[in-house]
This record gives C-alpha cells, structure tokens and sequence, in this order.
C-alpha cells in the first residue's frame, strides 16, 4: 500500500533523512522506531505532503505522492495522527469527530465504529475536547482520523506524555484496529509496545535505517535490547 525508495528529507539545506526505504502491506501494521531527533517526524510530515523539502519517491496505492499537497493525499486515503494531537480544544469532543467526516455520506458509521472503539468519547462527546486527559485527547485524535475512514492511518509516537496504564489503553486500541484490516504505520519511541503490536519494523537513527525485519526478531536483537530496552 505504501512505498517508500530511497527518500532524502531536508529542511532548508540541512539534511535530516538519508535514503530511507520502507514497505506497508494492506493489512499490515509496520513500526518505525528510534530515539527523539532520528528523522521519524521529519519523514511523517514528508508522507503526508506538509514537508516539502525531500527528494526520492513515496508511492501511495502505486500513485506516486512525494510533492502531493496534503489535502489531496488525505482524500486518497492516507489519514495522520500528528504527535501533538492537534484537536481542536475550544470544540465539542462530538464536533471535533464531525470534522474529520466532514463531506462523508457515510459519516454516522464511520461515528459508531469510533465510539464502540472508544467509549469514553461517546460519553464525553459534549465535552469541550481541550477538558479531556491526556490519554482521551489521543483517543479523540485516533478518532478523528478514522472518520474520514482511511485506507491507511500514520500515527506519530502516540504514546507521548501518556501514562502507563494509557499506553497500554492506546495500543490495545491499534491491536484492534489491526483486527478490524486497517493499514497501520506506527512511529514510535516506546519500542517493546510498538515490536510487541507490529509485524514487522524498521529502525531510525540518525536519519538512517539501521535495522529491519520481523518485529519479533528485532525484540530479540542485541542492539535493540542494548540501546533500548536496557537489557
């Protein structure tokens, strides 16, 4: 569904990403992971079309997309959860989804499946979305996304500033989704939760990939236990 060849990201005349090559199979849940500052933001937003500095190719359903303004890649299908949740705080928690189905005739399914994937948001969907926790507000976003029922979500180190207990919430939530055949691209810091929900993964540092394959054969790697996991 996405692939993504030899990908070099900048941002003015700093490079930040160096030939960057990843695959994401219909169905498939990929993890790419790596410390804070290893080029995984700057590669999302290079995905979805909101940094324009790159060189190389992102193909999205076989069309290529690198330069493609981001609306048009979100009406292809290929939904972001942004690492800083971006809702919108002064907003119902109910209109906050709405806006992620705006122009969908499909809208109200697209609303149900999100509230028996989190029912919290159902009973807070006339709360002011900027009252919510932490954990909600991620929720909220997740939601949003699947409003406007992607093809593909990318989310971008949703575990930040949660608890533990919400981390686990969070990615219980994305074990479901995978279930449920969503596409999943999953950038994150939490590496043991991200190996542990994905299939396969790739790993960031600084600006390169420096290992990939099987999420299970990575959770045993030495460098992933060494540098990660602490073991």
């Amino acid at each position: 569904m996405l692939e993504i060849s030899k990908l070099n990201v900048f941002h003015g005349n700093l490079q930040v990403v160096w030939d960057l090559s990843v695959k994401v199979g219909v169905g498939e849940l990929v993890t790419l992971i790596g410390p804070n500052g290893a080029g995984k933001t700057s590669t999302v937003e290079t995905i979805v079309g909101l940094n324009r500095g790159a060189k190389g190719s992102i193909r999205f359903m076989g069309e290529e997309i690198l330069g493609m303004r981001p609306h048009r890649i979100f009406e292809k299908g290929l939904a972001l959860v942004p690492e800083r949740r971006e809702i919108f705080p002064d907003m119902a928690v109910l209109e906050n989804l709405q806006m992620g189905g705006q122009g969908r005739p499909e809208w109200r399914k697209a609303l149900s499946h999100v509230y028996n994937l989190f029912p919290v948001l159902q009973e807070r969907e006339r709360q002011r979305a900027g009252t919510l926790s932490g954990g909600e507000q991620q929720m909220l976003a997740i939601g949003r996304a699947l409003m406007s029922e992607p093809r593909m979500l990318v989310l971008d180190e949703p575990s930040t500033g949660l608890s533990p207990l919400l981390v686990g919430q969070m990615f219980r939530s994305l074990e479901q989704l995978g279930r449920e055949g969503m596409t999943v691209l999953l950038l994150e810091q939490n590496v043991r939760h991200a190996l542990e929900l994905c299939q396969r993964g790739y790993v960031l540092e600084n600006g390169r990939i420096v290992l990939e394959g099987k999420a299970k054969e990575l959770l045993h790697d030495p460098h992933i236990e060494r540098a990660y996991l602490g073991i």
